[in-house]
């Protein structure tokens, strides 16, 4: 089969699901990955065929793609922050807004190298592996309460960045956030951060199948008439373990922008502000430490 048939007939199947550019761009992604073709090969070689043998993966993988299983989990692995991280059905998708967040946090680093850092919900680990590699010297922890989700974290293969940037990798470990944060003892942390559950359950209507299907609830929703759950104990772990001077950042649900500004300074934080996304919303709330 010609490859641009393949993508013809592969767009057409997925075009129920995505817009009909985002479906030739995931289809262009996956013969990227699978054959090695670039996004133009079906343009400049138009007679470029596809060889069987690599025909039947991509078939398999068309119909993974057709039943809403997002690329990134029929691929094992999502880009973020110039990084290649494993996924599965176990943890979320880095998303590119979640990006701002660890640029935000480095710059908070001030180029500190001696810096400890808390990453609460940290799923496929990416915020903290990104943390660790991108400040050498930082000792970073991630906490998350799934089981699949700390395996994921802790089995990313950074190995030859670690050993280049001379680097610590981070330490996983299992604990609920809503719970409080008495296993820590006098542990202190300069820098908190978190991409925790913030979607209500109402949200869903708005939804692709491709997330509600695929990606693990438990990291996605809240229930409506407690949508700032999360924020409730991200505060309280910060009350206890934010260093004097540290700074925490979390990603927010755009809808509760000022509300979950508001909890935050409720609970005491000397300064607070709300950073926005690349689209201009709501995405993220930097607070400091406790006000005396």
């Amino acid at each position: 089969m010609f490859l641009r048939d393949f993508l013809k007939e592969g767009s057409a199947r997925l075009e129920s699901l995505y817009p009909a550019p985002e479906a030739m761009n995931i289809l262009l992604m996956l013969c990227q990955e699978r054959i090695g073709t670039s996004r133009y090969t079906h343009i400049v070689e138009p007679g470029y065929s596809v060889a069987e043998e690599a025909l039947g993966q991509l078939t398999a993988d068309l119909e993974r793609l057709s039943s809403g299983e997002p690329v990134q989990y029929v691929l094992g692995y999502s880009e973020f922050c110039g990084l290649r991280f494993k996924v599965g059905p176990g943890v979320l998708i880095p998303r590119p807004e979640t990006e701002i967040l660890c640029q935000e946090a480095i710059k908070a680093c001030g180029g500190a190298r001696d810096i400890r850092i808390l990453d609460l919900c940290t799923g496929s680990g990416c915020i903290a592996w990104t943390m660790a590699l991108k400040v050498p010297g930082a000792t970073v922890v991630g906490v998350d309460l799934s089981d699949e989700a700390l395996s994921i974290a802790t089995s990313q293969d950074f190995s030859k960045e670690l050993e280049e940037s001379r680097a610590k990798a981070p330490v996983f470990v299992k604990a609920d956030v809503l719970d409080d944060p008495s296993s820590f003892g006098d542990s202190l942390f300069d820098l908190i951060l978190s991409n925790p559950p913030y979607i209500k359950e109402s949200e869903k209507a708005f939804m692709r199948t491709n997330v509600l299907d695929h990606e693990p609830s438990l990291a996605l929703f809240v229930p409506d008439e407690d949508p700032l759950l999360f924020y409730r104990a991200i505060a309280r772990w910060s009350g206890m373990l934010l260093a004097p001077g540290g700074t925490g950042i979390t990603e927010i649900n755009e809808l509760l922008g000022v509300e979950t500004r508001d909890l935050f300074s409720k609970q005491g934080f000397a300064e607070v502000s709300i950073i926005k996304d690349f689209y201009d919303k709501d995405r993220f709330v930097r607070y400091s430490g406790i006000a005396l």
